[in-house]
Protein backbone atom coordinates (compact mmCIF):
# COMPACT_ATOMS: atom_id res chain seq x y z
CA UNK A 1 0.00 0.00 0.00
CA UNK A 2 1.41 3.17 -1.12
CA UNK A 3 0.45 6.14 0.62
CA UNK A 4 0.90 10.04 0.97
CA UNK A 5 3.02 10.07 4.63
CA UNK A 6 2.12 13.52 6.97
CA UNK A 7 3.78 12.54 10.12
CA UNK A 8 3.46 16.19 11.78
CA UNK A 9 5.73 18.79 13.08
CA UNK A 10 6.28 17.21 16.67
CA UNK A 11 7.20 13.83 15.63
CA UNK A 12 10.09 15.68 13.94
CA UNK A 13 10.92 17.79 16.62
CA UNK A 14 9.83 16.82 20.51
CA UNK A 15 9.49 12.94 19.47
CA UNK A 16 11.25 11.85 16.61
CA UNK A 17 11.07 8.33 17.79
CA UNK A 18 8.06 8.23 16.32
CA UNK A 19 8.98 9.21 13.08
CA UNK A 20 11.83 6.78 13.24
CA UNK A 21 9.63 3.87 14.29
CA UNK A 22 6.89 4.33 12.25
CA UNK A 23 9.69 4.10 9.18
CA UNK A 24 10.74 1.11 10.74
CA UNK A 25 7.31 -0.42 10.95
CA UNK A 26 6.32 0.72 7.72
CA UNK A 27 7.72 -2.17 5.83
CA UNK A 28 6.92 -4.93 7.69
CA UNK A 29 3.86 -3.75 6.93
CA UNK A 30 4.02 -3.22 3.17
CA UNK A 31 3.19 0.02 3.62
CA UNK A 32 5.26 2.49 1.34
CA UNK A 33 5.51 6.16 2.76
CA UNK A 34 6.07 9.06 0.42
CA UNK A 35 6.87 11.83 2.87
CA UNK A 36 4.94 15.09 2.15
CA UNK A 37 7.83 17.02 3.44
CA UNK A 38 6.88 20.33 2.27
CA UNK A 39 3.79 20.10 3.99
CA UNK A 40 3.64 22.38 7.04
CA UNK A 41 1.94 22.35 10.26
CA UNK A 42 -2.02 21.18 10.87
CA UNK A 43 -2.45 24.06 13.57
CA UNK A 44 -3.58 21.36 15.82
CA UNK A 45 -6.79 23.87 16.22
CA UNK A 46 -5.12 26.48 17.42
CA UNK A 47 -5.01 28.38 14.34
CA UNK A 48 -8.64 28.07 13.60
CA UNK A 49 -9.45 29.35 16.80
CA UNK A 50 -7.51 32.59 15.60
CA UNK A 51 -8.10 32.33 11.72
CA UNK A 52 -10.02 29.70 10.35
CA UNK A 53 -9.43 30.80 6.85
CA UNK A 54 -5.28 30.56 7.45
CA UNK A 55 -6.24 26.83 9.19
CA UNK A 56 -7.81 26.01 6.40
CA UNK A 57 -5.35 26.95 3.76
CA UNK A 58 -2.51 25.63 5.32
CA UNK A 59 -4.02 22.21 5.94
CA UNK A 60 -5.85 22.50 1.98
CA UNK A 61 -2.59 22.67 0.84
CA UNK A 62 -1.23 19.60 2.67
CA UNK A 63 -4.23 17.70 1.35
CA UNK A 64 -2.73 19.38 -2.04
CA UNK A 65 0.08 17.71 -1.72
CA UNK A 66 -1.18 14.04 -1.36
CA UNK A 67 -3.00 14.51 -4.12
CA UNK A 68 -0.08 15.18 -6.27
CA UNK A 69 1.62 11.99 -5.15
CA UNK A 70 0.97 9.07 -7.57
CA UNK A 71 -0.06 5.97 -6.93
CA UNK A 72 -0.74 6.95 -3.68
CA UNK A 73 -4.45 5.13 -2.16
CA UNK A 74 -4.91 7.79 1.00
CA UNK A 75 -3.39 9.97 2.96
CA UNK A 76 -2.00 9.12 6.47
CA UNK A 77 -0.54 10.74 9.50
CA UNK A 78 0.82 9.95 12.79
CA UNK A 79 -0.77 12.37 15.26
CA UNK A 80 -4.42 12.44 16.41
CA UNK A 81 -4.15 15.93 17.13
CA UNK A 82 -3.16 16.53 13.08
CA UNK A 83 -6.12 14.11 12.43
CA UNK A 84 -8.71 16.17 14.76
CA UNK A 85 -8.03 19.67 12.92
CA UNK A 86 -7.37 18.27 9.38
CA UNK A 87 -10.45 16.43 9.40
CA UNK A 88 -12.82 19.76 10.64
CA UNK A 89 -10.90 21.97 8.07
CA UNK A 90 -11.57 19.43 5.28
CA UNK A 91 -15.15 19.02 6.34
CA UNK A 92 -15.87 23.25 5.70
CA UNK A 93 -13.32 22.95 2.13
CA UNK A 94 -16.20 19.87 1.34
CA UNK A 95 -19.00 21.29 2.56
CA UNK A 96 -18.80 24.69 -0.31
CA UNK A 97 -17.26 24.72 -3.29
CA UNK A 98 -17.26 28.31 -3.23
CA UNK A 99 -15.08 28.56 -0.37
CA UNK A 100 -13.07 25.77 -1.74
CA UNK A 101 -12.07 27.93 -4.36
CA UNK A 102 -11.68 31.03 -2.24
CA UNK A 103 -9.23 28.68 -0.77
CA UNK A 104 -7.54 27.29 -4.40
CA UNK A 105 -6.83 30.77 -5.00
CA UNK A 106 -4.52 31.00 -2.66
CA UNK A 107 -2.96 28.02 -3.36
CA UNK A 108 -2.87 28.49 -7.29
CA UNK A 109 0.43 30.48 -6.38
CA UNK A 110 2.34 27.44 -6.15
CA UNK A 111 0.65 25.59 -8.22
CA UNK A 112 -1.59 23.78 -5.95
CA UNK A 113 -5.52 22.79 -6.36
CA UNK A 114 -7.47 20.76 -3.48
CA UNK A 115 -10.40 18.81 -5.48
CA UNK A 116 -12.56 16.96 -2.45
CA UNK A 117 -12.42 13.08 -2.03
CA UNK A 118 -9.19 12.50 -0.32
CA UNK A 119 -9.01 9.91 2.36
CA UNK A 120 -6.68 10.66 5.45
CA UNK A 121 -6.79 7.79 8.27
CA UNK A 122 -4.53 8.35 11.17
CA UNK A 123 -2.27 5.25 11.55
CA UNK A 124 -4.70 3.32 13.70
CA UNK A 125 -7.66 3.72 11.48
CA UNK A 126 -5.35 2.74 8.65
CA UNK A 127 -4.05 -1.02 10.71
CA UNK A 128 -8.17 -2.09 11.44
CA UNK A 129 -10.02 -0.67 8.17
CA UNK A 130 -6.77 -1.10 5.21
CA UNK A 131 -4.44 -3.73 6.72
CA UNK A 132 -7.36 -5.82 9.52
CA UNK A 133 -6.48 -7.07 12.18
CA UNK A 134 -6.47 -10.63 11.08
CA UNK A 135 -3.71 -9.91 9.17
CA UNK A 136 -1.61 -7.48 12.01
CA UNK A 137 -2.50 -10.63 13.92
CA UNK A 138 -0.68 -12.93 11.50
CA UNK A 139 2.74 -10.43 10.96
CA UNK A 140 3.12 -11.02 15.26
CA UNK A 141 6.91 -12.45 15.75
CA UNK A 142 6.91 -11.25 19.57
CA UNK A 143 3.26 -11.39 21.31
CA UNK A 144 2.68 -8.61 24.17
CA UNK A 145 2.21 -12.08 26.29
CA UNK A 146 0.79 -10.42 29.51
CA UNK A 147 1.84 -6.96 28.94
CA UNK A 148 -1.15 -4.95 30.43
CA UNK A 149 -1.80 -2.29 27.51
CA UNK A 150 -3.91 0.63 29.03
CA UNK A 151 -5.32 3.00 25.74
CA UNK A 152 -4.91 6.73 25.67
CA UNK A 153 -6.88 7.93 22.66
CA UNK A 154 -6.95 11.44 24.01
CA UNK A 155 -9.73 13.66 22.47
CA UNK A 156 -9.13 14.80 19.19
CA UNK A 157 -9.28 11.37 17.59
CA UNK A 158 -12.72 10.27 19.36
CA UNK A 159 -14.66 13.28 18.86
CA UNK A 160 -17.01 14.84 17.49
CA UNK A 161 -18.34 11.29 16.34
CA UNK A 162 -20.04 12.35 13.03
CA UNK A 163 -17.43 14.20 11.13
CA UNK A 164 -14.57 11.61 12.79
CA UNK A 165 -16.58 9.22 10.45
CA UNK A 166 -17.16 6.94 14.14
CA UNK A 167 -20.17 4.83 13.73
CA UNK A 168 -21.61 1.39 14.46
CA UNK A 169 -20.20 -0.12 11.52
CA UNK A 170 -16.53 1.78 12.25
CA UNK A 171 -16.24 1.89 15.99
CA UNK A 172 -13.27 3.84 15.80
CA UNK A 173 -13.04 4.78 19.34
CA UNK A 174 -12.34 1.45 20.26
CA UNK A 175 -9.59 0.45 17.59
CA UNK A 176 -6.92 0.79 19.79
CA UNK A 177 -8.49 -1.95 22.01
CA UNK A 178 -8.28 -3.96 18.98
CA UNK A 179 -5.32 -3.07 18.33
CA UNK A 180 -3.95 -4.30 21.23
CA UNK A 181 -5.64 -7.85 21.75
CA UNK A 182 -4.37 -8.17 17.91
CA UNK A 183 -0.81 -7.80 19.15
CA UNK A 184 -1.34 -10.29 22.40
CA UNK A 185 -1.47 -7.90 24.80
CA UNK A 186 -3.94 -7.52 27.26
CA UNK A 187 -6.45 -4.44 27.54
CA UNK A 188 -6.81 -2.58 30.86
CA UNK A 189 -9.70 -0.34 30.77
CA UNK A 190 -9.07 2.99 33.29
CA UNK A 191 -11.44 6.27 33.77
CA UNK A 192 -9.25 8.70 31.70
CA UNK A 193 -8.57 6.81 28.38
CA UNK A 194 -10.89 8.65 26.24
CA UNK A 195 -10.29 12.21 28.11
CA UNK A 196 -7.95 15.34 27.08
CA UNK A 197 -4.48 14.70 28.43
CA UNK A 198 -4.20 18.40 29.48
CA UNK A 199 -1.20 19.28 27.02
CA UNK A 200 -4.01 22.21 24.91
CA UNK A 201 -3.97 24.03 28.13
CA UNK A 202 -0.25 23.86 29.44
CA UNK A 203 0.58 27.06 28.63
CA UNK A 204 -1.99 29.02 30.34
CA UNK A 205 -2.38 26.85 33.12
CA UNK A 206 0.33 24.65 33.75
CA UNK A 207 -1.08 22.98 36.99
CA UNK A 208 -4.38 22.14 35.77
CA UNK A 209 -2.75 20.88 33.13
CA UNK A 210 -0.48 18.88 34.76
CA UNK A 211 -2.95 17.53 37.41
CA UNK A 212 -5.09 16.56 34.40
CA UNK A 213 -1.95 13.93 33.17
CA UNK A 214 -1.20 12.99 36.81
CA UNK A 215 -4.89 11.97 37.39
CA UNK A 216 -4.98 9.72 34.33
CA UNK A 217 -1.41 8.21 34.43
CA UNK A 218 -2.78 7.47 38.65
CA UNK A 219 -5.78 5.62 37.12
CA UNK A 220 -4.00 3.71 34.66
CA UNK A 221 -1.40 2.60 37.85
CA UNK A 222 -4.26 2.08 40.29
CA UNK A 223 -5.77 -0.63 37.30
CA UNK A 224 -2.46 -2.20 37.25
CA UNK A 225 -1.54 -1.22 33.58
CA UNK A 226 2.21 -1.73 32.94
CA UNK A 227 2.30 0.89 30.10
CA UNK A 228 0.37 2.87 27.77
CA UNK A 229 -0.15 3.55 24.26
CA UNK A 230 -1.19 6.49 22.83
CA UNK A 231 -1.58 7.82 18.71
CA UNK A 232 -1.23 11.12 19.48
CA UNK A 233 2.65 12.58 19.75
CA UNK A 234 1.29 15.67 22.40
CA UNK A 235 -0.46 13.65 24.30
CA UNK A 236 2.75 11.87 24.90
CA UNK A 237 4.66 14.62 25.66
CA UNK A 238 1.84 15.40 28.53
CA UNK A 239 2.23 11.61 29.94
CA UNK A 240 5.56 11.04 29.35
CA UNK A 241 7.94 14.41 29.31
CA UNK A 242 5.71 15.82 32.24
CA UNK A 243 5.09 12.73 34.00
CA UNK A 244 7.76 13.54 36.74
CA UNK A 245 6.20 17.45 37.37
CA UNK A 246 2.74 15.87 37.15
CA UNK A 247 3.68 13.27 39.87
CA UNK A 248 4.93 15.87 41.78
CA UNK A 249 1.66 18.07 41.29
CA UNK A 250 -0.66 14.70 42.24
CA UNK A 251 1.34 13.97 44.93
CA UNK A 252 2.17 10.03 44.16
CA UNK A 253 4.52 8.19 42.59
CA UNK A 254 3.84 7.16 38.93
CA UNK A 255 6.75 5.61 37.02
CA UNK A 256 3.96 4.83 33.91
CA UNK A 257 5.97 4.21 30.54
CA UNK A 258 4.03 5.82 27.36
CA UNK A 259 4.56 4.37 24.34
CA UNK A 260 4.05 5.52 20.80
CA UNK A 261 1.76 3.19 18.83
CA UNK A 262 4.25 2.60 16.12
CA UNK A 263 6.63 1.40 18.55
CA UNK A 264 4.00 -0.89 20.37
CA UNK A 265 3.16 -2.54 17.09
CA UNK A 266 6.90 -2.65 16.26
CA UNK A 267 7.16 -4.59 19.70
CA UNK A 268 5.70 -6.99 18.61
CA UNK A 269 6.42 -6.99 14.88
CA UNK A 270 9.64 -7.96 16.12
CA UNK A 271 11.89 -5.01 15.52
CA UNK A 272 14.84 -4.32 18.15
CA UNK A 273 13.46 -2.01 20.91
CA UNK A 274 16.94 -0.11 20.64
CA UNK A 275 15.95 0.75 16.89
CA UNK A 276 12.60 2.14 17.91
CA UNK A 277 13.92 4.98 20.54
CA UNK A 278 12.90 3.98 23.80
CA UNK A 279 16.32 5.57 25.26
CA UNK A 280 14.00 8.79 24.55
CA UNK A 281 11.63 8.62 27.01
CA UNK A 282 11.78 10.14 30.18
CA UNK A 283 9.96 6.82 31.94
CA UNK A 284 12.08 4.17 29.90
CA UNK A 285 9.99 1.28 29.31
CA UNK A 286 12.67 -1.61 29.82
CA UNK A 287 11.86 -0.61 33.60
CA UNK A 288 8.76 -2.40 33.76
CA UNK A 289 8.80 -4.47 30.61
CA UNK A 290 10.75 -7.61 29.19
CA UNK A 291 11.10 -8.18 25.86
CA UNK A 292 13.48 -10.99 25.35
CA UNK A 293 10.92 -13.36 23.77
CA UNK A 294 7.49 -12.64 24.09
CA UNK A 295 6.83 -8.91 25.52
CA UNK A 296 5.54 -9.35 29.23
CA UNK A 297 4.83 -6.91 31.87
CA UNK A 298 6.68 -6.36 35.61
CA UNK A 299 10.05 -6.78 34.58
CA UNK A 300 12.95 -7.47 37.23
Amino acid sequence: MKVAYWPGCVSRGFTPELHGSMAQVAPLLDIELVELDRACCSGAGVIAEHNQELADTLNARTFALAQQVDGAELMMNICSTCQGAQSECQQRLDASAEYRSQINETLAGEGLTYETGLTNKNFLWLLVEEIGLDELRSRVKRPLSNLKVGPFYGCYIVRPRARLGIDDEHPRDDYLHQVIEALGGTVIDYAGMRKCCGFPIITMNKEASLKQAGRHLGDAVDAEADCLVTPCPLCHLNLDLQQPLASKTVGRELDMPVLHLPQLVGLALGLDPKDLGFKRHVVRPTSVIDWSTSVVGAAV
